[in-house]
């Protein structure tokens, strides 16, 4: 495997962190914090367990067990983030930890095995569970912002009616080699 999986990997995930930061950007201080039931979570509550997460598997990622005993799970689904700032610094500190060890891999890492919970996982194996894992979150984080945008929604990707447009001028192009995300992060960049 080359560095195309690590960098596939980094974009994917930077693609996911994206889609959270454009979702909170589109949503009122006092939704984020909104829950349905006791057996929902808000915006804020899938926040700190992303961020509790995060911290425990890419902290010492080669080194020790990805389920750290500084880690309290049960906690991060209380519902006690009190400030779009609170929840801001956490889903940052946990991007933070993710990148500086996705960033600090190299292919010669990828077949090395590492733990989750005493389990054995091959890097990249490790990698993709967490790859599965947080899209499944963030998409509820849309969901949730998509339901609480006041203003109309600002679609994270093709809007609706215009999947015609779009693929029209994908198909208008010659054959190239890119990642899926790369004209979404552009957006972001620029």
């Amino acid at each position: 495997m080359t560095n195309d999986y690590l960098d596939s990997v980094r974009k994917q995930f930077e693609y996911y962190k994206m889609l959270g930061d454009k979702t909170f950007s589109q949503v009122q201080d006092d939704k984020l914090f909104w829950q349905y039931n006791d057996d929902s979570n808000s915006i804020a509550t899938i926040v700190k367990h992303l961020w509790g997460n995060m911290l425990s598997r890419w902290t010492d990622f080669l080194t020790s067990d990805g389920e750290k005993e500084f880690r309290n799970r049960d906690a991060e689904f209380e519902n006690d983030i009190k400030s779009r700032e609170e929840l801001l610094d956490k889903w940052n500190e946990g991007w933070t930890c993710l990148f500086n060890a996705i960033n600090s891999l190299t292919t010669d890492d990828l077949d090395k095995t590492i733990y989750i919970r005493n389990q054995g996982h091959t890097v990249t194996e490790a990698i993709n569970r967490q790859l599965a894992h947080y899209p499944y979150h963030i998409g509820q984080i849309v969901f949730l912002g998509k339901m609480f945008a006041e203003n109309g929604w600002t679609s994270l990707s093709i809007p609706k009616g215009n999947s015609q447009a779009y693929n029209k001028d994908k198909f208008s192009k010659p054959n190239q080699k890119g990642h899926f995300t790369d004209e979404f992060l552009n957006d972001k960049k620029e």
